[in-house]
């Protein structure tokens, strides 16, 4: 909108130096259009809020519908837990590699990740399978952040890589094992599917969870994960995306 100064002293019609003078703001150029002003009462600021939540990968929705992240990519280390089903895990794997992460896949059953590694190719957001034991340094960076999956069984070896600067693990349990309180004790995160009563009842005093949560863990539908973090806890429900179905097919718990 174009600014009209009003016509002062001088011929009809022309505004004088004075105007522009008087219309000048200390150097900043002439004054603009009037506005109404903007104004929040002081008892509606806490109304305003964003849709914004945490970096990381969206790995379903919360119980109020909002999106939930993963956040993988950091630059300190950062081990996760889950034991749940190969799908879920397998979905994480592919959003990750979706934001320019590199997934090194550390696997006794290399066949149920080939046609991911054949989706995604391997390269700097790509992906690659490894034997158990056999995955070399990752030379992780900001610029080129790594996840590395371990779904090495019932009872994964000690990794020869860890996580560290802008390298995640997660590690796949199918089930609760011997191994899941030494490895609940070493991860940050842990995310926990459907399991039997026995197993829920078990895991209650390792995540610290009320009994309300022990008791919905064998009730867990396909797709749901309880996410603990210290006292934190969040149940998410994963949704494919069309192209992610015509990839891994419907969500499961069982594979």
């Amino acid at each position: 909108m174009a600014t009209t100064i009003p016509p002062l002293a001088g011929s009809p019609g022309e505004p004088t130096r004075g105007a522009f003078a008087t219309a000048a703001r200390g150097g900043f150029g002439l004054i603009g259009p009037r506005h109404g002003r903007h104004a929040l009462p002081a008892d509606q600021v806490d109304a305003l809020t964003l849709p914004v939540g945490d970096d990381g990968v969206v790995i379903g929705v919360d119980a109020e519908g909002r999106p939930a992240t993963l956040g993988v990519s950091r630059p300190t280390p950062y081990d996760v837990l889950f034991i749940g089903g190969l799908w879920t895990a397998q979905v994480i794997a592919l959003r990750a590699a979706a934001t320019g992460a590199r997934v090194a896949v550390e696997t006794g059953r290399a066949g149920a990740w080939a046609q991911l590694v054949q989706a995604l190719g391997v390269g700097r957001s790509g992906m690659a399978v490894y034997d158990v034991g056999r995955v070399p340094p990752q030379g992780a960076s900001a610029g080129s952040p790594v996840l590395v999956v371990r779904d090495c069984g019932m009872r994964p070896p000690r990794g020869r890589v860890v996580a560290g600067t802008w390298q995640s693990v997660l590690t796949v349990l199918p089930y609760l094992s011997p191994v899941a309180p030494r490895l609940v004790r070493q991860s940050r995160l842990v995310g926990v599917q459907r399991v039997s009563p026995d197993e829920a009842v078990r895991l209650g005093p390792l995540l610290g969870l009320p009994g309300g949560d022990v008791e919905s863990l064998p009730t867990l539908a396909d797709g749901v994960t309880l996410w603990c973090a210290d006292h934190d806890r969040q149940y998410v429900m994963t949704r494919a995306t069309d192209a992610e179905t015509g990839l891994l097919g419907a969500a499961r718990r069982m594979d």
